[in-house]
């Protein structure tokens, strides 16, 4: 595949991703053609977060792509758990174990990512 096309692939479905996570109403309009509300919102957004946790992942010339896609898509996913449970509107039993699993994840994955990193620049130096 030409690293072009895996670009414009990626910044595609970044754009959408992104729309999707700040007002998910007018994709949903434009998609299907029809409005959304409560939980349906909700979990569009998380479809956002993995659009554009896949656009990282799948960015041509990235080294580590598939860990800086899953660090991308664990923030996401914890911050945004994290608003819906301080906003008090949906709330379930497993909430917060839910925030504190992704936070956990998303501190190993980023130690993994800085450890890489070194690793990479050591590689590269010799």
């Amino acid at each position: 595949m030409k690293n072009w096309l895996l670009a414009v692939a990626a910044v595609g479905e970044a754009l959408t991703g992104l729309v999707l996570l700040v007002y998910p109403p007018v994709v949903i309009k434009l998609l299907f053609g029809t409005d959304i509300a409560g939980i349906g919102e909700l979990t569009s957004r998380f479809a956002g977060i993995a659009l554009i946790a896949l656009s990282v992942a799948c960015w041509p010339y990235a080294a580590l792509r598939s860990l800086y896609g899953m660090l991308t898509y664990s923030v996401l996913v914890t911050l945004y758990l994290l608003w819906i449970a301080l906003t008090g509107e949906w709330i379930g039993l497993l909430l917060w174990p839910a925030i504190l699993l992704h936070a956990v994840l998303t501190l190993l994955l980023a130690r993994d990512s800085f450890k890489s990193r070194e690793d990479e620049t050591v590689v590269k130096a010799r």
